[in-house]
């Protein structure tokens, strides 16, 4: 039970790493292709080409290979959000009884107030 606890409790940082290594890997693909002039490098624009090559290559890469990875972190973010819905929910719920109550305890402490009986009803002029 403490093993799918904690290889839930981590996903986001599981999933974060994992994308970040497809990246990565992609990006030593792409700069050794790079140098080896399999793929045209020239200047600082060549560059900046092979770092934005490496990110639209690992992009659909991370979505077919991280599948179950993303499927996890979005189950675990969805139950984090649930907590705090029903967190929030409960406080909203307390403080409304809380503001009806009060409301209540000012409306019987003004009718305690208020005279009973012929001279109260009678037209004052």
């Amino acid at each position: 039970m403490s093993s799918n606890v904690s290889k839930k409790s981590h996903a986001t940082l599981r999933y974060t790493s994992m994308r970040v290594s497809v990246f990565l890997g992609c990006l030593l693909v792409v700069l050794i292709l790079g140098h080896f002039q399999v793929i045209p490098v020239s200047g600082e624009a060549g560059v900046i080409f092979l770092f934005l090559l490496a990110a639209v290559v690992s992009a659909p890469l991370s979505y077919v290979l991280l599948s179950r990875q993303r499927d996890e972190m979005s189950v675990e973010i969805s139950g984090r959000v649930d907590g705090i819905r029903t967190r929030t929910a409960s406080r909203i719920a307390a403080q409304n009884a809380e503001e009806d109550a009060a409301v209540d305890d000012a409306l019987r402490a003004a009718t305690s107030k208020a005279p009973v009986g012929p001279a109260a009803s009678a037209p004052q002029n």
